[in-house]
């Protein structure tokens, strides 16, 4: 099948999880809130290319018929590891998909699995399933908030965010680690946290 624009996939993925939830597709007025959007013309041409690509249909002249064809593939993307300690590199790519369908969790959820100690002190440990979400406006995100976060020269870690003017500094919740200080130019924040998860095998 023919890929999906970046907005496209979030469309889609927001449709297919409001399906999911009321058994009914949304209005226009609807996925424009959703998307941010202030006129229905980029909804209109999104639902268009969705329904050319394959992944929707509806039926012509009647409102809320959007149907799903491909169904997203069930669970949160496990996008691979991220460092509570050292820094190391997540994938882009799933590596496994865990099925949390039971939990509401945030559209664009992903998960990351923790390697290392240093954020011991907020109940997060080697070996947990972080759930992350997208941070589409990171001058927004509050003090103290858990985050993934990619720093120049350091790599990608996960620390509590706190910005001050033009400095950032990434705190661990471990009196062992110590803090990152950088300038906010060196820091792309990949995700704040939604919930921790711990495995008992």
């Amino acid at each position: 099948m023919e890929r999906l624009t970046e907005a496209q996939q979030e469309l889609y993925e927001w449709l297919a999880e409001y399906i999911r939830i009321h058994q009914h597709s949304p209005s226009i007025r609807q996925m424009m809130q959703a998307m941010n959007l202030k006129s229905p013309a980029p909804i209109q041409s999104r639902l268009e290319h969705l329904r050319t690509k394959g992944y929707i249909e509806w039926t012509e002249g009647k409102a809320r018929t959007i149907r799903i064809l491909q169904p997203i593939k069930q669970g949160v993307p496990v996008l691979g590891a991220i460092a509570a300690g050292g820094l190391i590199e997540p994938f882009t790519d799933a590596v496994e998909h865990i099925d949390f369908s039971n939990f509401t969790l945030p559209a664009q959820t992903y998960a990351l699995r923790v390697t290392g100690d240093s954020m011991i002190e907020d109940l997060i440990t080697d070996g947990d399933l972080v759930f992350l979400r997208p941070v589409p406006e990171p001058d927004q995100l509050k003090n103290g908030t858990i985050v993934a976060a990619r720093v120049d020269g350091y790599g990608t870690t996960l620390k509590r965010f706190y910005r001050s003017g033009d400095r950032i500094t990434l705190k661990p919740a471990n009196p062992k680690y110590n803090p990152i200080e950088v300038t906010a130019m060196q820091v792309q924040v990949q995700g704040s946290l939604v919930g921790v998860w711990r495995g008992y095998m």
